[in-house]
């Protein structure tokens, strides 16, 4: 097993260059456009394919992960805000949630809206200050459209990325601390359980893993050190597609859904799947 059972190219090719620390991209199918944050610039751009990315919003609220909810609306971790924002169809932002038990959430780095509206979101502490932290732990919570607040986990040690299998029964978690990816059972409520570790992700190299992102096939492509990993559902290392830069995030895109769009520091880069990714709506 290894990666030409699900690339159709090893070459990772550079789309775009000059950002400050590009972040959690999201394809936008009807319209064909991909956005991707940068937090440090605080912004988010807009790449369409053949074009040159372009401010989409700025000042962004040092936004890391994005991701669509059903109805196509951009839902945002805004780690300067310490909230999870979604931008309405007028081009206004609402605060989903920005607290737990009355705390401040501590910056939440990514979002995944399961197919009921249910959003899941992770929320590190190395984004906020030590003496301005809240929350004294790093969680992963669901969001029910109704706005119920639920803390599914509290054991982590930075949680990042975060997807669902393709038939959602299993929520996968990266924790960039001990660079690993978890992965749970979930129930119809949201509730996770049996959580156990699906892939080890330690070496030499620095980085840990990051933004994961799913084809049809249930195969995860994870934004790690030294490039993107790809691990069969059972757990079996494909191989890793080595990237200029140490990457960050990453999401299937493309007028076919077989481009795997990949940001990594100042860049934005390509890879070309065998397989059609899963749509976020």
């Amino acid at each position: 097993m290894n990666l030409s059972h699900v690339l159709e190219s090893m070459d990772v090719l550079e789309v775009a260059t000059g950002f400050q620390r590009a972040g959690g991209p999201v394809w936008h199918p009807a319209d064909c456009y991909l956005l991707f944050s940068d937090i440090a610039a605080d912004a988010i751009y807009r790449y369409e394919v053949g074009a040159e990315p372009r401010p989409w919003r700025k000042p962004s609220n040092n936004a890391s992960g994005l991701t669509l909810d059903r109805q196509a609306r951009l839902i945002a971790c805004e780690r300067g805000k310490r909230r999870i924002s979604r931008t309405e169809a007028d081009g206004s932002t609402v605060t989903l949630v920005a607290r737990y038990q009355d705390q401040r959430l501590n910056s939440p780095y990514d979002a995944v809206v399961r197919s009921d509206g249910t959003v899941f979101f992770t929320d590190p502490s190395d984004g906020v200050r030590q003496e301005d932290q809240e929350l004294p732990f790093d969680g992963v919570y669901s969001l029910s459209p109704g706005g119920d607040l639920v803390l599914l986990a509290a054991d982590f040690n930075r949680p990042s990325g975060l997807a669902f299998s393709p038939d959602e029964a299993t929520l996968y978690v990266a924790d960039m601390a001990v660079k690993h990816i978890r992965a749970f059972d979930v129930a119809a409520d949201g509730a996770l359980a049996n959580g156990r570790v699906f892939a080890d992700l330690r070496t030499e190299l620095p980085g840990g893993p990051a933004g994961i992102a799913i084809d049809e096939m249930g195969n995860l492509c994870v934004a790690g050190p030294g490039g993107i990993w790809i691990f069969h559902p059972e757990g079996e290392l494909y191989g890793v597609a080595r990237t200029p830069q140490q990457p960050a995030s990453l999401a299937f895109g493309g007028p076919d859904f077989h481009t795997l769009y990949i940001t990594a520091q100042t860049g934005l880069y390509s890879l070309r799947t065998l397989f059609e990714g899963l749509h976020v709506f």
